[in-house]
């Protein structure tokens, strides 16, 4: 899919948006240059374009029971198509799951589970990954410090 040309406008809505997706119309046309009619028209068509995928909160996953996030380096047992979309398949039905890239490289995929603790995770990937039938095996990386953490993507 080509790229969606944006303007100077258009940046300015969406780089207010990355940083606070809850602005009220009124706030987000001050923000753009705009008046709210004409920066609420450019919001639903930045939508429509698909540009603006959809909004979400962002939690803090120590407060809710969930303030371990894992990286898991996996092989599959074969790289044909089928081995490839029956994991895929898999890792989409995985909470656990927050991130899944089907990797060139070295591994085949690289996850980013998010889970309570170590104990949890070895439930997981004792019960969960490691069974998944294409799996051959899993390397997990443990971070020790998160220096930066985003959803905003460059513009």
């Amino acid at each position: 899919m080509d790229a969606v040309k944006l303007d100077s406008i258009d940046r300015r809505i969406l780089h207010a948006l990355q940083r606070d997706g809850r602005l009220q119309n009124i706030e987000l046309a001050r923000a753009a240059g705009l008046s709210p009619s004409s920066c609420l028209r450019r919001v639903k068509l930045l939508e429509a374009r698909g540009v603006i995928k959809r909004y979400v909160a962002v939690l803090d996953g120590a407060k809710v029971g969930a303030g371990l996030s894992l990286f898991a380096r996996v092989w599959f047992k074969a790289q044909d198509a089928d081995t490839t979309n029956h994991f895929i398949a898999s890792v989409r039905d995985m909470a656990e799951v927050v991130e899944c890239h089907i990797m060139a490289g070295e591994c085949d995929a690289l996850l980013r589970i998010v889970t309570q603790d170590l104990a949890s995770y070895r439930k997981f990937h004792a019960e969960q990954l490691t069974r998944i039938a294409s799996v051959q095996s899993v390397k997990t990386e443990v971070p020790m410090e998160t220096v930066k953490l985003t959803h905003a993507v460059p513009l």
